[in-house]
């Protein structure tokens, strides 16, 4: 009989586990399954987990039954009615998301003491991991220094925001801030912080959390259930609230075989990513199994979810078997840990071996690991996955379709270069998702010493670069002798941190950016990163390439991309043979060797006394207080005015266009996190401030000062917005002043002037006018950006219209009070042929309810109208509680007062 109260269902379902003569308890899924007849073995991963979630906290209004039956039923198909409470054990974040998450925080420490309450009682409430990973930038490639004159730049910049999460750390209970120079949050996530199975106060628990960075992902690789949410949610998370889901739909990846010689695990996460981008599993919840899984290192694995967001799955879970306990020996988790892994993965069903069942998915997507070809993927977006024989062609094609020339090598000699169109301007080693794994890492290490001995160099004009992703790469890098041909061919350390992936490349090599603006040249980078959106990687660069290290370091020699590596010379030797690279790769066996190489030793090290900092680190003070001491003449750090807002739940009238944008807008288009232009308008902020050019830093190093944040909102200088074609970057028309003629026929005079979007946004404040956006499909993709949604409230942006919406972004839309509006396929043609000068009436009912129809009404200057349908896309009713609330910070300072 199936427990009906909370004590009974503790009774019958915490059962004990003897481990090593200790006596732990945890939650049984047998026991479960067999309550409610079913076989464990039959269900997903994904649902075993989420089951073990739901059975720890039972809900008395008789739902958790109601939820275990949903989440068991029809071969696990998502019943979108329901709705699913997660509560992950613990949040990861990196420091451009982190920061202003922590100020919000402080910030509301602020609103419950003025309110009256007890400002202390705001804490997190479960563990919250910071890894200060994306500040370092590429000032200085190339050469030995570089590491240390980056730290120090990167010291001296970031100091106030440094001294801020010092006293965070302080401050707030059950926070640990991981300093700068240790590694990208992810990879410390995967070899450190992670410990598949907790052990919460004698209970048994299997490893679970939420990330302010997309990238989170990479985790699943361990086994362990996690993905990237934005800021806002994580806020939620931290202070007791659960993530809201509908029940998880289920796609099943079949790995089978094994990969070819000469096949990296980035040949296999492009392909796999354009395979699921094009099959479709945005939304969904992608499980690998097969044989082939069995043929994968953690390394490989986590490679694949790494790259979850790219193909826009919610997460891509591997199972626990015995490559996830080799990687927690190789990585020196605690014995103890160890064991408790292996014995609760067999306790609860969640063990995987050759003898284990598929289970029954809603779908299923069969790949073959023997066929992966060498690939790349670009020049804009990481599912563009191509041959790499292809490279050549598509270059070309690119060149010539922005109306240029593409030139003749053997004419064009190199003594002395001139840059021309698709020559490689930079080639970095970079991103979580490549420089975590050895194979891949090493692989270029034997290539760069083939390339050395054979006497080759790289140009000039290539700005080299390598940022590993913990120190125990720099450690194994080292041991094996490889990182001296690294150095040897200009991919000396730059920094360990998220550099060039996130837009910190820094100035390229030379006088180039100026040659390339003033010869409108189509120049690459080739990274081993896992975005390569417009205008991310570099504001001069146009065409940037994915790629795996090995191929980042071909590419550099050669120069340009206008080769086909796989038959054409990358070279000429002083003897006139020439050197293909074919003739540089290293063998299995090579690169077998250099992997045993790779030792417990090298982590160890790499951990010990993570959380000290170095000297910069220690010497950074920071008074202890309660609530954080605003300075306001902090250009990095200011209070946020979001506990000032009141509830957006009220009818739109009259609003004006503010921006019409097409498909794939990113998050990267909407809050860049690179370079801030001088002229923009966070620029002239800065500049007003006293700030010279040279410290303005980067729109994500400054996400803890809404007044940069605002102001570089829809600024990234290749958004295009069809109110303004052909001119591009973030400038509109503002048609506010302009009354409707209603009916009258009476042309318009003259169109508005151009306008940067932050201006006319200040203007219709001023006005009193409600703002809109609309755009195409897959509308915020890239990563998981708070500010791509404080930043539309604060531009007095009431709603967003899309065709289709990214997870993390709608969902980070919804908390601050944004409407998400996903128009009817039937008027999508209707709302392309929009002009901008139509002002949006949209009709909201007293009483919202999730997925209702909205109409919306569209009043053209002439009078004409033209009414539309659209589905509200807040999608469960914890949603709409933290919207009726004015979004979700507020929902939950309301709590507290």
């Amino acid at each position: 009989m199936i427990p009906d109260n909370e004590h009974a269902w503790r009774q019958r379902y915490l059962q004990s586990l003897t481990l090593n003569g200790k006596e732990y308890a945890y939650w049984s899924l047998k026991m479960l399954a067999n309550d409610y007849q079913i076989d464990l073995s039959h269900l997903p991963l994904v649902t075993r987990l989420f089951l073990e979630n739901v059975m720890r906290h039972y809900d008395d209004h008789a739902t958790t039954s109601a939820i275990v039956s949903a989440l068991c039923a029809k071969n696990n198909n998502a019943d979108d009615d329901i709705e699913l409470s997660f509560y992950p054990s613990r949040v990861l974040m990196q420091d451009y998301t982190g920061v202003p998450a922590l100020v919000d925080l402080a910030a509301m420490r602020d609103a419950i003491f003025q309110a009256g309450g007890d400002p202390q009682k705001i804490n997190p409430m479960c563990d919250v991991d910071l890894v200060i990973d994306h500040s370092v930038i590429a000032d200085k490639a190339g050469q030995h220094s570089a590491l240390n004159i980056n730290r120090q730049q990167e010291m001296r910049r970031n100091q106030e925001r440094y001294q801020f999460l010092k006293w965070a750390q302080s401050a707030f209970d059950n926070l640990t801030v991981i300093p700068p120079g240790r590694g990208i949050c992810h990879q410390v996530n995967l070899e450190y912080l992670a410990q598949v199975v907790r052990d919460e106060q004698g209970v048994l628990i299997p490893d679970s959390l939420v990330g302010t960075d997309s990238h989170t992902t990479m985790i699943n690789g361990l086994g362990v259930l996690g993905w990237g949410v934005g800021g806002i949610e994580a806020e939620a998370a931290m202070l007791g609230q659960p993530v809201s889901l509908n029940l998880p739909h289920i796609v099943g990846v079949q790995l089978e075989g094994k990969l070819k010689e000469g096949i990296t695990a980035t040949d296999l996460v492009l392909t796999i990513t354009e395979r699921l981008r094009a099959y479709g599993v945005v939304g969904k919840y992608v499980e690998f199994y097969g044989s082939g899984v069995l043929n994968l290192t953690v390394a490989d694995r986590a490679t694949l979810s790494n790259m979850a967001p790219e193909y826009g799955a919610n997460c891509g879970i591997f199972p626990v078997d015995e490559k996830v306990i080799a990687y927690l020996q190789l990585t020196n988790r605690p014995l103890s840990l160890i064991e408790r892994v292996r014995a609760y993965a067999m306790a609860q069903g969640l063990w995987y071996d050759t003898d284990t069942l598929s289970p029954n998915y809603a779908e299923t997507v069969h790949i073959d690991l023997s066929v992966i070809e060498a690939s790349m993927a670009g020049p804009k977006r990481p599912q563009d996955r191509l041959a790499l024989s292809a490279i050549k062609h598509v270059t070309q094609a690119h060149i010539e379709l922005m109306g240029q020339k593409v030139t003749d090598d053997k004419c064009r000699g190199e003594s002395p270069h001139t840059l021309t169109n698709g020559d490689v301007v930079i080639a970095a080693i970079t991103s979580c998702t490549n420089t975590s794994n050895p194979t891949v890492m090493l692989t270029a290490g034997l290539l760069a010493k083939a390339a050395v001995e054979k006497g080759l160099s790289v140009p000039s004009y290539v700005k080299t670069s390598l940022a590993p992703g913990s120190q125990a790469v720099a450690r194994y890098l080292d041991d094996t002798g490889l990182q001296v041909y690294l150095d040897g061919l200009g991919f000396q350390r730059i920094g360990f941190g998220c550099t060039t992936c996130i837009g910190n490349s820094g100035p390229l090599n030379g006088e180039l950016e100026a040659d390339i603006e003033q010869q409108q040249l189509s120049v690459c980078a080739v990274l081993s990163g896992n975005r390569n959106f417009e205008g991310r990687i570099h504001p001069a660069v146009s065409l940037n390439w994915l790629a795996s290290p090995p191929l980042v370091i071909a590419f550099a020699l050669v120069g340009h991309t206008r080769i086909d590596l796989q038959k054409d010379p990358i070279a000429t030797n002083d003897e006139g043979e020439d050197i293909y690279l074919r003739d540089l790769w290293p063998t299995d066996a090579m690169i077998d060797h250099a992997l045993r190489q790779v030792t417990q030793h090298q982590f160890r090290l790499s951990y010990k006394d993570i959380e000290k900092g170095d000297n910069h680190w220690q010497s950074l003070t920071m008074k202890n207080s309660i609530c954080y001491p605003w300075d306001p003449a902090s250009t990095y750090i200011q209070r946020p005015p979001f506990f000032e807002r009141e509830s957006n739940h009220k009818p739109v009238q009259s609003a004006r266009i503010l921006a019409i944008l097409g498909d794939s807008i990113t998050t990267d288009h909407i809050s860049p996190a690179g370079q801030i232009a001088a002229q923009s308008p966070a620029g002239l902020y800065l500049r007003s401030h006293h700030v010279s050019q040279a410290d303005f830093n980067s729109y994500g190093a400054r996400r803890g000062n809404h007044e940069v944040m605002v102001r570089g909102t829809f600024a990234n200088r290749r958004i295009q917005n069809k109110m303004v074609i052909p001119e591009i970057g973030g400038v509109t028309r503002y048609y506010g002043s302009i009354d409707s003629h209603h009916g009258d026929g009476l042309p318009i005079a003259e169109l508005p002037s151009v306008i940067t979007v932050y201006d006319a946004s200040q203007q219709a404040i001023a006005d009193d006018i409600p703002l809109v956006v609309f755009a195409g499909k897959e509308y915020g993709t890239g990563s998981s950006r708070d500010w791509a949604a404080k930043g539309c409230l604060l531009q007095n942006v009431k709603a967003v219209i899309a065709e289709s919406f990214e997870r993390i972004h709608r969902s980070n839309l919804v908390g601050m009070g944004v409407l998400p509006l996903q128009i009817a396929s039937q008027d999508r043609g209707s709302v392309q042929l929009l002009s901008g000068r139509e002002s949006v009436s949209i009709a909201l009912k007293h009483e919202l309810h999730p997925r209702q129809d909205i109409n919306i009404v569209l009043r053209d200057i002439d009078g004409s109208t033209l009414q539309i349908s659209a589905i509200l896309r807040i999608d469960n009713q914890r949603e709409l509680d933290y919207f009726n609330a004015g979004g979700v910070l507020r929902y939950i300072a309301n709590r507290f007062i």
